[in-house]
C-alpha cells in the first residue's frame, strides 16, 4: 500500500488475548456464515518483520531524496516475535492468518537461495498448523530483492521467469503445509493509484519519485532502479503485462510443487460508483481490472482488497459527500463498499472470492469496531445471493509500517509499542474475534 489505502471491552480484551481460546461455536441463526469460512487477519513481511535490508523498499527508505517519511527499521520485530503474533491470532478466535514470504530474504542475491530463510517461513507455516490456523501465504507482497529492482524489476521481459524460479524454490520447501497461496499482492495497484491522480498531480509526484529512483540506482551501482510497488513507470501496459505473466508463471510453479494447493492472486478493487449521466465508471473498471479479471479465470480463488469508494462522473473522479464515519484522510467510510466490490469482481471473474484485505486507517478504533460488523452484514447479503465468498481476512493484524507514510497510519487490530514491541489488542479485535467464534455477526 503505497497510499492511504486509497488513501466496555478494555481490560476484558487484554484477558481474551492471553487466556486459552474458547472453542469455536457454529451458529444456527440465519446470520451464519458458510461452514469452514476463513476468519482472520493479514500482514506483510516488510511491514512487520523489520530489517529487510536486501529489499528494494529498504533502499528507497534510506536514500536521499526519498518520499518515505521514515525508514522501516525494526518494524514490529515480527521476524523474531512471530510466535507471539500467532498466539494472538489464535487467542482472538481466528482460524486463519495471512502473511507473506520475503523474496529479498529468500533470494538475497540472484540465484542464491537461503535455506535458513526458507526454514524461517516453514516454521511460521508449521506454527500456524500447530495452533489450528490455516496459513494463507502471499509469495510476493510488493517488495522485491534489490538485485531484481537494480536490473529494472518488473519492466524486464525475463521478470516473470525470475519470479517463477523463486516461486518454484519456495513452494518446494513450503507448499505441503500451506492452506492457500497468492502469487502477488495488488499487482494492479499502479492503475488504481493513477486513477486517483490528475495529470498535474501525477506529473509532480512522478518527478519526485524519479529523483528517488535515480538516487537508489546510484546507491546500488545500476543504471535503473524499479521497485515492486512503484507507480512512476512510463509504460503501464508493459508493466502490467509482465505482472500478469509473472502471476501465471508463479501459479504454475506453485501448482507443480503441489497440484491441490489453492492458488490465486489479490487485487485492489475500490467500490467504483457512477455519478450522473455518461459516467466513465465502466471505462475506468475495464482499464483498471479488465485484464486481471480475465487472467484469473483459471485460478482457484480471487483475493479482493477493498478500503474505499470512488465516484466517477462524465469527466473523471468526482467528490463524495459522506455523512457517517471518516478515515484519517477525511474520506468517507462506507460499510457496503466491500460487498459491492466483491459482487463486481465475481460477476467478471466467475471464481470463488476471499476477502484478503479490508479495513480502515483510523486512530479512533471505534470507527473500526463499527465498520467490521456493518461491512460483514453487507458481505453476508452477497453470500446469501449466491456469491461464493470463502473468507474474510482483516487488514491488518498489527499497526505497521505503512510504506511512504511510515508509522503514522493505523490499520491494526493490535497496537504495538515501538520501543518494547509489546502488543496491545484493541476493542475492534474482540469485535471481529467474537464474530469469528460464532461464525455469525450476532
Amino acid at each position: 500500500m503505497t497510499i492511504d489505502r486509497r488513501t466496555i471491552i478494555g481490560a476484558s480484551l487484554a484477558l481474551a488475548a492471553t487466556a486459552a481460546p474458547l472453542p469455536l461455536r457454529a451458529s444456527t441463526s440465519r446470520s451464519s456464515f458458510p461452514k469452514n469460512f476463513l476468519w482472520g487477519a493479514a500482514t506483510s513481511g516488510h511491514q512487520i518483520e523489520g530489517n529487510n535490508i536486501n529489499s528494494d523498499a529498504w533502499v528507497l527508505e534510506n536514500v536521499k531524496p526519498t518520499v518515505y517519511s521514515e525508514p522501516s527499521g525494526d518494524a514490529a520485530n515480527s521476524f523474531e516475535l512471530w510466535p507471539q503474533d500467532l498466539d494472538l491470532v489464535k487467542a482472538l478466535g481466528f482460524n486463519c492468518y495471512r502473511f507473506s514470504l520475503e523474496w529479498p530474504r529468500i533470494e538475497p542475491e540472484q540465484g542464491h537461495f537461503s535455506l535458513a530463510m526458507l526454514d524461517h517461513y516453514k516454521a511460521i507455516v508449521d506454527g500456524c498448523r500447530k495452533r489450528g490456523l490455516t496459513p494463507f501465504v502471499t509469495f510476493n507482497h510488493y517488495t522485491t530483492p534489490r538485485w531484481f529492482a537494480a536490473r529494472g524489476g518488473w519492466t524486464q521481459p525475463d521478470a516473470a521467469d525470475l519470479f517463477a524460479r523463486f516461486c518454484d524454490r519456495a513452494a518446494r520447501h513450503l507448499a505441503a503445509g500451506i492452506g492457500y497461496a497468492a502469487t502477488l499482492n495488488e499487482p494492479n495497484l499502479l492503475r488504481v493509484v493513477r486513477n486517483g491522480l490528475s495529470a498535474a498531480q501525477f506529473a509532480g509526484f512522478k518527478a519526485i519519485l524519479d529523483k528517488m529512483s535515480e538516487a537508489a540506482a546510484h546507491s546500488v551501482g545500476s543504471q535503473r532502479f524499479v521497485a515492486g510497488n512503484t507507480i512512476n513507470v512510463d509504460d503501464i501496459d508493459a508493466f502490467n503485462k509482465n505482472l500478469i505473466a509473472g502471476h501465471k508463471a508463479g501459479r504454475a510453479a506453485i501448482k507443480a510443487a503441489r497440484s491441490d494447493l489453492p492458488v490465486g492472486v489479490t487485487l485492489a478493487i475500490p467500490d467504483d460508483q457512477p455519478v450522473g449521466p455518461n459516467s466513465i465508471r465502466d471505462q475506468v473498471r475495464a482499464r483498471t481490472y479488465g485484464a486481471w479479471l480475465e487472467a484469473v479465470r483459471g485460478d482457484d480463488f480471487l483475493g479482493v482488497q477493498n478500503y474505499e469508494r470512488v465516484f466517477w462522473d462524465a469527466k473523471g473522479k468526482a467528490e463524495g459527500h459522506p455523512t457517517g464515519d471518516r478515515n484519517a484522510a477525511g474520506e468517507g467510510v462506507y460499510p457496503d463498499s466491500l460487498a459491492n466490490s466483491v459482487r463486481y469482481a465475481h460477476s467478471v471473474a466467475k471464481i470463488p472470492i476471499i476477502v484478503t484485505e479490508h479495513g480502515v486507517n483510523s486512530e479512533d478504533d471505534a470507527v473500526r469496531a463499527r465498520l467490521i460488523p456493518a461491512a460483514l452484514a453487507e458481505l453476508k447479503k452477497a453470500i446469501d445471493d449466491g456469491i461464493p465468498v470463502k473468507g474474510y481476512l482483516h487488514w491488518s493484524l498489527l499497526d505497521n509500517f505503512e510504506w511512504i507514510f511510515g508509522y503514522k497510519y493505523r490499520y491494526g487490530l493490535i497496537a504495538f509499542d515501538r520501543s518494547t514491541f509489546k502488543r496491545s489488542p484493541k476493542p475492534s479485535a474482540s469485535v471481529l474475534g467474537g464474530i469469528a467464534r460464532r461464525n455469525a455477526i450476532r
